[in-house]
């Protein structure tokens, strides 16, 4: 998300209006609801979070315990037992 001047993007007039309601503060526009990214689209994270999933979900089916797993992705128990829940669901 990045700062705009109003004065450079917006009519006077409207800055005007505005500043009736809101004078001098920061203030947030939303996207309209059809331009709104789904969280993670503009990285890779997602991918990641999905390969480092099946890594867990992999090594979950090897017979590594659940404890050992926390330790090794630097995750709590219940993360680790909550991925490996979901993969099996979606397997």
């Amino acid at each position: 998300m990045g700062y705009k001047n109003a004065g450079t993007v917006l009519p006077v007039e409207l800055i005007e209006l505005i500043q009736q309601y809101v004078d001098g503060d920061y203030i947030y526009i939303p996207r309209k609801e059809n331009r709104r990214k789904q969280w993670g689209e503009n990285t890779a994270i997602r991918k990641e979070l999905r390969e480092r999933n099946i890594s867990i979900y992999r090594d979950y089916q090897k017979g590594i315990s659940i404890e050992i797993l926390a330790d090794k992705y630097f995750l709590s128990t219940k993360s680790i037992q909550r991925i490996v829940y979901q993969m099996k669901k979606s397997a």
